[in-house]
């Protein structure tokens, strides 16, 4: 122990003087490097599925109904890849999975397809079904898959309709179905709405990602046996076929406002999720996930799992543990910066990871339409919490590299909150029920890689935001990610830390309210878009001495990829204007405007508002902002009314919904 003590010394102090050398701090960058592979102009790599061919070769299927094979995938030596088309003419594949015999098997629309190049010229000339299913011409009937689980059974997801909200329209839309070899299918589980990212670990387990949307408070992982339900109810329309595990009816799920866990409580077959993914503080739009088994070539967090964003163009981290037979874990930033909006990920023959975009209507931070890169670990060790493991009476932290003792030792150096989201038919939730937990104890290990923390409370079916802004490496680094979002299905047993040896004192009173052993109230559901009363900045109704009405009535609304349906708005300087926002997209939306100059600014402001972000309607207060909606759910409206600034101009309008400012933006031209 004291050899991997001292060679993690000697790690964290050559990253020390790596950044020190290059005069500043050390980045993502320096541990994780983003390799972009050059994609000719006339191929649009819009990626749906990757796979990894034993060869080497790398394969892609796109959106636009196309399998690519790229040769050099690893840029080895000077060489460039090459690429040949595979098979054409399918409709949107979002998945690709290699068979032994060199075939592949793709989900479109409506069908799991197997492609064979039987001639072997590198070219797939058999197309044959492998196993049909219903469509209804919906264009949000997006087929995942298939994954290959340990034991050979095939896994494929499909996602719900969107009619104004989710629907099933078509058999088995928003399930979970499996196939063995002979194409024979079981539906497994449903409640899923758009279940883009799933996996079945080494180990058997199955997990999928959730995005928010309506039923869908957050982002969320959830663990999938036969039989569960996973809380969008539309796709128990289809319970009450004999095929189906599920036995809840639609009229099983109360719409209460509740958190979901509390309902999982009376609802049987009702799964909480295993890790929440906080809205904008994490991501906004989960995608594939993919199970660390490099054997250390990846890195640290072996066993553990990478789970990818779409809509902030990321990659996140999880770890989970097993808590009296219930899955729970923690999340933690990654790695960002990545061109386009991520939906695949597969490991590559060297351990390092090859990251398939795309961005066409699912609008991402990344600026590319499309794009394939390899994340490659630099041999460097990040300080990072490596886990986080649940105890009766609070929480242990492990470290990759060993603690400067007096910052983990300093309760100002933390800084832990407990928070959760309203489980209901809206398009997603605001952060409820937010508080502050207390810490009562701090025990840091001799060999400086743990510190056992211990609460004053802790919240069962809550999200307890983890902060170490203060803590550094023994070297002096800070943590490279600071923050990491646990989900508390179980209390943990073992041994509490008496009270007799808390090494912390008490400020401020403990927040029992609500603790792991006491009941959860909450009120009846309300809209995730207050009205309220009127504000100078938002002011929806019609001022009393407009007695002859608005000079000027502007109405606009949304288009699919994160986008205003008009870019430019003229006006008479000092006009009054009725303003009028309808968000007739299948996501949460607000219309901001703000002074010359200062969108970018305000929109990355509305990224950094936190927990008290939904509360703000994710509009920063700043002298910048001149008027705004609040947040709108699809297929909603509202009408704001002001008087056009008095100084002629360019100002901007926007959405300034975390992620969606950097595309979503228009020009409100003030002229005299």
């Amino acid at each position: 122990m004291k050899k991997i003590v001292l060679y993690s010394f000697i790690l964290s102090f050559a990253s020390v003087l790596v950044g020190q050398a290059q005069n500043r701090p050390m980045t993502e960058e320096d541990y994780y490097r983003i390799v972009t592979l050059p994609i000719p102009e006339n191929v649009q790599l819009e990626v749906g599925g990757l796979s990894v061919l034993p060869d080497g070769r790398l394969a892609a299927s796109t959106r636009r109904g196309e399998v690519w094979m790229i040769n050099n995938p690893y840029l080895k030596g000077s060489g460039q890849p090459t690429y040949k088309r595979f098979a054409h003419g399918l409709h949107e594949p979002l998945g690709l999975l290699y068979r032994p015999d060199g075939s592949f098997l793709l989900s479109q629309r409506g069908e799991i397809t197997h492609l064979v190049d039987s001639d072997g010229d590198g070219v797939a000339d058999v197309y044959e079904s492998f196993y049909k299913w219903p469509l209804s011409g919906n264009y949000h009937e997006y087929s995942y898959g298939p994954v290959l689980a340990p034991n050979g059974d095939l896994l494929v997801t499909l996602n719900l309709d969107w009619i104004g909200h989710g629907a099933s329209l078509a058999k088995w839309r928003g399930w979970l179905l499996k196939f063995d070899d002979k194409a024979n299918m079981k539906p497994i589980a449903t409640g899923l709405r758009s279940p883009a990212g799933y996996i079945a670990l080494q180990n058997g387990d199955m997990f999928y990602t959730e995005n928010q949307g309506d039923w869908v408070g957050s982002g969320r992982m959830t663990h999938l046996e036969t039989g569960d339900f996973a809380g969008n109810p539309e796709g128990l329309v289809w319970s009450q076929d004999p095929e189906s595990p599920v036995k809840l009816t639609m009229k099983d799920i109360p719409d209460t406002g509740e958190p979901l866990y509390d309902v999982a409580k009376r609802v049987p077959g009702l799964k909480a999720p295993a890790v929440w993914f906080p809205h904008t503080l994490m991501g906004i739009s989960t995608s594939d996930i993919k199970e660390d088994m490099t054997k250390g070539a990846f890195g640290p967090f072996e066993g553990q799992l990478f789970v990818g964003d779409q809509g902030h163009s990321k990659i996140m981290r999880v770890m989970l543990e097993k808590v009296k037979g219930r899955w729970q874990g923690i999340c933690f930033p990654f790695r960002e910066g990545f061109q386009s909006g991520i939906l695949r990920m597969v490991w590559g023959l060297d351990g390092s990871m090859f990251v398939g975009q795309t961005s066409r209507g699912w609008s991402a931070t990344g600026k590319d339409p499309f794009g394939i890169q390899r994340l490659v670990w630099t041999g460097q060790m990040p300080f990072e919490m490596k886990k986080v493991i649940s105890k009766p009476d609070g929480f242990e932290v492990e470290f990759t590299l060993p603690v400067d003792k007096k910052t983990a030792q300093d309760p100002a150096s933390y800084q832990f909150n407990s928070f959760t989201y309203k489980y209901h038919h809206n398009y997603g939730s605001p952060i409820i029920n937010a508080s502050e937990r207390v810490i009562r104890h701090i025990a840091v290990s001799d060999n400086g890689l743990k510190a056992r923390i211990v609460l004053d409370s802790l919240k069962l079916g809550y999200i307890h935001e983890i902060k170490a802004e203060g803590i550094r490496s023994a070297a002096g680094l800070p943590l490279l990610h600071n923050v990491g979002y646990y989900t508390l299905n179980e209390i943990a047993e073992g041994e509490k830390i008496p009270a007799s040896q808390w090494t912390v004192s008490v400020s401020k009173p403990a927040d029992n309210s609500m603790t792991a052993h006491s009941g959860h109230t909450m009120p009846a559901a309300t809209s995730a878009v207050p009205k309220g009363p009127s504000t100078a900045k938002r002011n929806v109704e019609q001022p009393a001495d407009w007695t002859n009405g608005p000079d000027q009535v502007i109405t606009l609304g949304t288009v699919p990829g994160l986008k205003f349906d008009i870019t430019q708005v003229q006006v008479k300087a000092g006009s009054r204007i009725k303003w009028v926002f309808n968000n007739n997209d299948d996501m949460l939306h607000n219309c901001v405007i703000v002074k010359p100059g200062t969108a970018n600014p305000i929109g990355e402001a509305a990224i950094k508002l936190g927990l008290k972000g939904s509360d703000l309607q994710y509009v920063p207060k700043s002298a910048n902002v001149l008027f705004h909606t609040n947040i709108l759910q699809p297929e909603t409206s509202e009408a704001i009314y002001f008087t056009a600034p008095n100084e002629p101009g360019d100002y901007t309008f926007l959405c300034t919904f975390p992620g969606h400012h950097t595309l979503m933006q228009g020009k409100l031209k003030v002229t005299k």
